[in-house]
């Protein structure tokens, strides 16, 4: 496994919706809870405050019982994040930590959301660094994923 100050997990996908399309749906706590929980979770925000210095606190359950432990319980992964910069229609950068007694777990995680306007939508990458070591790397690409294939459902 790499050090974890090195590690960076990277996925993009282009989505046909203008890049303050891309933007609205994350400043907004309903539309949000709808598409961010990758396949196989559902999610419920318990705090959001949608600015710079803001919070938000967001509980991700498992669905299934075919699944590896939740990072918190055997069934939940619960962060809590905070909005680092926002520049609409172009970037969000979080902080996020994961409530765990694992210390493989442990730490804040960057997580940029870079939205690149493209012919006819916008390509959105997302970086995550400083990757707890406790997330598998292909484990994390693939949730992110799936959380972009949700995101073009949900505004395609």
């Amino acid at each position: 496994m790499n050090d974890r100050s090195k590690r960076t997990d990277t996925v993009s996908r282009i989505i046909m919706a203008p890049p303050h399309a891309v933007y609205r749906a994350f400043m907004d706590l309903k539309k949000l809870v709808a598409w961010l929980p990758p396949t196989g979770m559902e999610g419920r925000i318990d705090t959001f405050d949608a600015r710079e210095g803001g919070i938000y606190r967001m509980t991700l359950t498992y669905l299934d019982s075919d699944h590896q432990t939740g990072k918190t319980s055997d069934n939940t992964d619960v962060r809590q994040g905070e909005f680092l910069e926002l520049v609409p229609g172009k970037r969000i950068v979080q902080r996020i930590v994961f409530e765990s007694e694992d210390p493989a777990f442990a730490g804040a995680m960057t997580m940029t959301w870079n939205l690149d306007e493209v012919p006819g939508g916008t390509k959105v990458t997302i970086v995550s660094e400083n990757v707890p070591v406790g997330i598998r790397q292909e484990d994390h690409e693939a949730g992110m994923s799936s959380t972009l294939a949700n995101l073009a459902a949900f505004l395609e």
